[in-house]
């Protein structure tokens, strides 16, 4: 790359363009920043652009190296796809009134030599949600194969209708192909008020959520009925409580031990994860006793302060996530988080030195390095952040948690037992 590329604006027809008199930059935290060139890639497939209403996107004058706003148009973003992690936030500038944005993630983008740029890397090689693989023949055929199969099983009717066909759910739409990682979703009550929930907004917020969050209690039979066979005959197999169409699954705890001591009974093959908010070590202890594998915690912090006030929780504070960790590492299970990656946050000075810290008192395995999707101002506003104070950069983060700890693995979804136990590097889809 000869130089940057070119900032992007949009007309706001849905057309967009390059501005050949300013280079793109990125954002972190609060602040707008030249882009290293090396830090960029080309745009992966299943990538998507964003025009950003009502902002101004930042740029560095070609001519005088100064930024300046581009007053072409409306700013623009990148949603960059599973398996990636950005490294900066577009930078933009924006007008008064302007409204909140959506629950997507909103990575800088750029034009060069005829191709949309972004600044991330690709942190995990299995290919489970990559586009070109959904082939939508094979999952209507895949829909009609299971509906019929359960027929009065209403988790699955929720998975096709729901996740599969309305929202077009990665997960889901695997699991009626007939592969990899399953999604169980069971509870439609939540212990925690975040911020930037996907399944539920409360009506006088100014944004909505994502998706419908599920309605019912699945029982343990129907848990069952549909997971077992999963298990038996897809490769690299997992089920998966706690999804994004639900609130938190530990509140249904009971139903989940009953269902994978059942499971266990019929098969062990696969593994058995929990995607949760690790509110009730209790019960994360009673699930590992019962047959859990695995478990991945999401957070946006792995400091109370900046945790707190985006989960706002309910019973529950923020050791007790730590605590859940302990205890799967204790039953010799997998532990990951899914951690929230917000440029500016994520690898501020003081969020790295608690992230070695929880990694060495939990024994954590794994982090799943997610793009937080959320709107950048809104955020901050919200968890009342003024200065995000000295930064690192993503990726030399990641260069150092690596170097210091070689053991703990990177990606983006959650590993399968083959994955687990073999070649993390090999044993995965592919």
């Amino acid at each position: 790359m000869d130089h940057s590329p070119y900032i992007l604006f949009s007309d706001g027809k849905g057309n967009i363009f390059e501005d050949t008199t300013l280079y793109a930059t990125g954002r972190s935290g609060w602040n707008a920043m030249p882009v290293q060139q090396d830090e960029w890639i080309e745009l992966p497939a299943g990538g998507q652009l964003y025009e950003l209403p009502e902002r101004r996107g930042i740029g560095i004058d070609v001519q005088t190296g100064e930024m300046r706003l581009c007053e072409k148009g409306w700013a623009v973003a990148a949603f960059i796809p599973p398996a990636h992690t950005g490294l900066y936030i577009a930078a933009y500038e924006s007008l008064p009134g302007a409204e909140t944005l959506p629950l997507f993630c909103y990575t800088a983008a750029g034009w060069h030599n005829e191709k949309f740029y972004v600044p991330a890397i690709r942190i995990e090689q299995d290919v489970r949600q990559e586009s070109k693989g959904f082939i939508n023949e094979k999952i209507k055929d895949g829909v009609s194969k299971y509906l019929s199969a359960y027929p009065h099983n209403r988790l699955v009717k929720h998975l096709a209708d729901n996740c599969c066909n309305t929202y077009h759910c990665p997960a889901a739409r695997n699991y009626f192909m007939g592969r990899w990682e399953c999604p169980v979703p069971t509870s439609p009550a939540c212990n925690a008020n975040c911020i930037g929930c996907i399944s539920f907004q409360p009506k006088e917020e100014t944004i909505i959520s994502t998706q419908d969050r599920l309605m019912f209690k699945p029982t343990a039979e129907e848990i069952i009925e549909f997971t077992v066979p999963h298990l038996k005959s897809s490769p690299y197999p997992i089920v998966s409580f706690g999804q994004g169409c639900e609130g938190e699954p530990l509140l249904m705890w009971q139903t989940i031990k009953e269902a994978i001591v059942e499971i266990r009974k019929h098969t062990d093959k696969g593994s058995i994860n929990i995607n949760t908010n690790g509110s009730d070590p209790e019960a994360v202890k009673a699930l590992c006793e019962a047959g859990l594998n695995s478990i991945r915690v999401s957070t946006n912090s792995v400091r109370e302060e900046i945790y707190t006030p985006y989960y706002r929780p309910n019973n529950y504070h923020f050791n007790d996530i730590i605590e859940s960790l302990k205890v799967v590492n204790t039953y010799g299970g997998w532990t990951s988080i899914n951690y929230f990656v917000f440029p500016g946050m994520t690898d501020s000075i003081d969020e790295y030195e608690a992230l070695r810290k929880v990694i060495k008192e939990t024994g954590l395995k794994m982090i799943q390095w997610r793009n937080f999707n959320i709107d950048p101002d809104w955020y901050l506003e919200k968890i009342g952040v003024v200065d995000t104070g000295e930064c690192i950069g993503i990726k030399q983060m990641m260069e150092l948690i690596r170097e210091e700890f070689p053991d703990l693995k990177f990606g983006y979804f959650n590993p399968s037992m083959e994955r687990i136990k073999g070649d993390f590097e090999i044993d995965f889809a592919h």
